[in-house]
């Protein structure tokens, strides 16, 4: 799992992370299959969001000659 997540995105190892930390921790805490479903899908939202607002960083918002907003490294 760690390889895997090795080339994901930020986003894609927050909602990877959330979601198995989500079910580990429901399934334990409720001792149930359903339980645990229901902590994966709210701890993959959860890292998901979190991993959203990580995907910028090191990153400007610059404007070209025509206005258009775009991303890039900041200089």
């Amino acid at each position: 799992m760690i390889a895997t997540l090795a080339s994901c995105t930020q986003t894609e190892r927050g909602t990877a992370i959330g979601a198995g930390t989500g079910a580990i921790v429901a399934g334990v805490v409720r001792d149930s299959w359903g339980d645990a479903a229901v902590g994966a899908v709210a701890g993959g939202i959860m890292g998901n969001l979190m991993g959203r607002s990580r995907e910028g960083e090191g990153c400007c918002i610059y404007r070209d000659r025509y206005g258009r907003r775009f991303e890039a490294r900041c200089r």
